[in-house]
């Protein structure tokens, strides 16, 4: 009733195609832009979880991952970051889009039901931190809001300001990989090892593309000695 009353006078529409959304529809999106929502699904690197067209018998890891050996153990994505996804995902890092959350959320929390033991057993959820400087002009680190939503829907711990980012980096958005594995290396630590030393992380980031931001913060917790290092985003780049 509430919500069909602030319809009347405040009218929703679809953040991915406009049209107006009806007081049955829950969330920001229309029941076609959400059947567009292309989720990640197999043939995938078996460790960092990048899809791949074709088909495959076995798992396999990329190539990326034979030549990089990543410093997380396993990383798997909701979504693929393009169309509504890239829009709803822009929208929530930029532009305070926290109407996005609920949808957002939803895409995280139906990954976390596809993952193994070892992840959903984890000690505790933690994020990919911002620059101190860009948090505060931004209000906000999208990551950290998305972990601490996962972690309360999943009943494991969040624990806020794990790794800090001391050195602020330029935007990986139209760096090749190997500039955004040279532009995040060593720009992460962690101040207190100690409560990190032994556990099981999982590391939340909003969008995983080249891996190598998530890559960098795992080699971080490890070096901290941390267990291991599980990461999830909401979208795959």
């Amino acid at each position: 009733m509430k919500t069909a009353f602030l319809d009347l006078v405040f009218s929703r529409s679809c953040e991915g195609c406009g049209c107006a959304l009806g007081a049955e529809e829950e969330g920001a999106l229309c029941g076609d832009c959400r059947s567009r929502l292309q989720v990640v699904r197999l043939p995938f690197c078996e460790r960092c979880g990048d899809p791949v067209s074709g088909a495959f018998t076995s798992s396999f890891e990329c190539a990326w991952c034979r030549r990089v050996h990543p410093a997380f153990d396993w990383a798997r994505s909701a979504v693929r970051y393009q169309g509504v996804v890239r829009t709803c995902l822009r929208s929530f890092k930029y532009q305070a889009g926290f109407w996005l959350l609920a949808d957002v959320e939803q895409w995280l929390t139906a990954l976390w039901r596809t993952c193994p033991a070892s992840v959903q057993t984890a000690d505790w959820v933690t994020s990919v931190p911002l620059y101190p400087r860009r948090e505060r002009e931004r209000g906000y680190n999208q990551a950290s809001v998305l972990a601490a939503r996962l972690a309360k829907k999943v009943g494991i711990p969040f624990r806020d300001r794990v790794l800090w980012r001391w050195r602020p980096t330029a935007t990986q958005t139209r760096l090749t990989a190997a500039q955004r594995a040279h532009n995040v290396k060593g720009v992460f630590a962690v101040p207190r090892p100690r409560r990190v030393e032994g556990a099981r992380v999982v590391l939340v980031d909003d969008v995983m593309t080249t891996g190598a931001t998530v890559n960098e913060c795992a080699r971080v917790l490890k070096a901290a000695g941390a267990a291991s290092v599980m990461v999830l985003s909401a979208a795959r780049g």
